[in-house]
């Protein structure tokens, strides 16, 4: 088979001149689809603007203006083809998506699934930016709501992207929903306690931290008689609900707590195996005025501690004494 080198040439010669009679055309439908882009993006912005001073509107006003700017994107680029492409006709696309729709739908099936999510849960809100949520394993500051995952901002500076068709499927806790949250710590005192004064101290201790709100008060609730405690349960409210707030004001109640009962005398145990000697009896063991455990001092007179070695001492002297 020969080679004609002129064919070829003139066929280049021909795409050539094709190209520069249709470049015009290129360059307007460039032109316009450039105007439809800044368009939908001032769309966008313009949307955001008037929402995003409504708290309770903010994610509407995403999803409006996120579906309108792909409507005049996708609007853009049909008139941009049909500009560039005269013999295109926007039916033939339709027609296109419309035969492979189920193809697509199949391939695309987890994208298409949070979009659909996406657009949920920015219409439902149940959280916006900004609140504090717990999904899973992950617990952060929200950042972001995209149409398909929700961006969130871990407490120790770590960014981490949900599928939003888990947020929309799972439990999602939004610690920030309410003005207001209610924390509790349980606190463990000696049997031999008062607990109506246990309870005046730590509520005494809790009106003082800083941050604590008043109404509701706090509370000092018996919850348990545990193997070696009567525990009480501490709950207080506090204003804002926001992460550093909790930990902060559970260290100032905790360590507030703790000194007020130990300047009272009271005792907070842990868990012991209490051994008895020779010396000890029923009638002194249990006795707080005649054996010591461990509690403080206080205000009150606390018993020395007993000499182990000297009570062996006397348990062998005991044992060996001859008997009569």
């Amino acid at each position: 088979m020969n080679f004609d080198m002129s064919t070829a040439l003139a066929s280049l010669r021909g795409m050539a001149v094709g190209f520069l009679q249709q470049l015009p055309y290129i360059v307007i439908a460039i032109l316009v689809f450039a105007v439809f882009y800044m368009g939908a993006r001032l769309t966008r912005r313009v949307i955001r603007h008037f929402t995003e001073k409504r708290r309770k509107h903010r994610n509407v006003g995403l999803v409006l203006g996120r579906l309108a700017e792909g409507a005049l994107l996708l609007v853009g680029a049909l008139v941009a083809l049909v500009i560039a492409v005269p013999s295109f006709q926007p039916a033939q696309l339709i027609q296109i998506l419309g035969i492979s729709g189920v193809a697509i739908g199949f391939a695309f099936r987890d994208i298409l699934q949070n979009f659909l999510a996406g657009i949920l849960l920015l219409l439902t809100e149940p959280f916006r930016l900004g609140d504090q949520i717990v999904v899973g394993n992950f617990e952060g500051t929200v950042e972001e709501i995209q149409t398909r995952a929700t961006s969130i901002r871990t407490y120790d500076g770590r960014r981490v992207v949900i599928p939003n068709s888990d947020l929309f499927t799972q439990s999602v806790t939004v610690n920030t929903a309410f003005s207001a949250r209610r924390l509790q710590y349980d606190i463990g005192i000696g049997y031999g306690d008062d607990i109506g004064k246990a309870k005046e101290v730590i509520l005494d201790a809790l009106r003082r931290v800083h941050g604590v709100v008043q109404d509701p008060a706090p509370e000092a609730l018996v919850v348990d008689l545990a193997g070696s405690s009567v525990n009480i349960r501490a709950r207080w409210w506090i204003d804002p609900p926001l992460r550093t707030d909790v930990v902060s004001s559970m260290d100032e109640a905790l360590h507030a707590i703790k000194e007020a009962l130990v300047a009272e005398g009271i005792d907070l145990p842990f868990p012991t195996r209490q051994v008895l000697f020779h010396d000890q009896t029923e009638k002194t063991d249990g006795d707080r005025a005649a054996q010591r455990e461990g509690w403080p001092a206080g205000k009150g007179k606390v018993p020395g501690p007993r000499s182990i070695a000297g009570a062996l001492q006397r348990r062998c002297e005991e044992a060996s004494a001859p008997h009569g």
